[in-house]
C-alpha cells in the first residue's frame, strides 16, 4: 500500500484526505495540524478519532486538501475523510467506523435567508404603535 484516499465533506467544506504509512504527522494544505487550526487543539484531536477507534493511531501520516468554509466544517470534512481512507485500507476498520458513525456524512447544511427577514428566521421587532 503506497497512498490510499477518502473524500469528505461537511458543511460548505470539501478536503481530500491522503493516508501515507508514516508516524502520523498532519499537513493541511501544506501546513502542520496545528498551525493550520490556530492552536485549536479540539479540532486536531476530532481528527485523530477515527485512528483511536481503530487503534491505528501514528501509523499513518495525513496529506490533506480543503476548501471552503469554517475550521470546524473543515475539520469535521476531514475527519470523514480520514475515516474512508481508514475503511478502505481494512475492511474490519469499515465495521467499527460505521459502529461509531463516523462513515455518516453530517448533513446539516446552513438555511437560506427568507425575503423580508434579516436571517432565515429572524424577524424584525414587532412594534404595535
Amino acid at each position: 500500500m503506497s497512498q490510499v484516499w477518502g473524500l469528505g465533506r461537511r458543511k460548505s467544506s470539501v478536503a481530500r484526505v491522503f493516508l501515507v504509512p508514516g508516524k502520523g504527522q498532519i499537513l493541511i494544505n501544506k501546513k502542520l495540524g496545528e498551525d493550520y487550526f490556530g492552536g485549536i487543539h479540539r479540532l486536531v484531536e476530532d481528527l485523530k478519532s477515527p485512528f483511536e477507534i481503530t487503534k491505528t493511531l501514528g501509523k499513518y501520516d495525513i496529506k490533506v486538501t480543503v476548501k471552503g468554509g469554517g475550521t470546524t466544517g473543515q475539520a469535521g470534512a476531514i475527519r470523514l475523510g480520514v475515516a474512508r481512507a481508514l475503511a478502505k485500507i481494512d475492511e474490519a476498520n469499515q465495521k467499527i467506523l460505521r459502529k461509531a458513525g463516523f462513515l455518516t456524512r453530517d448533513s446539516r447544511m446552513v438555511e437560506r435567508k427568507k425575503p423580508g427577514k434579516p436571517k432565515a428566521r429572524k424577524s424584525f421587532q414587532f412594534s404595535k404603535r
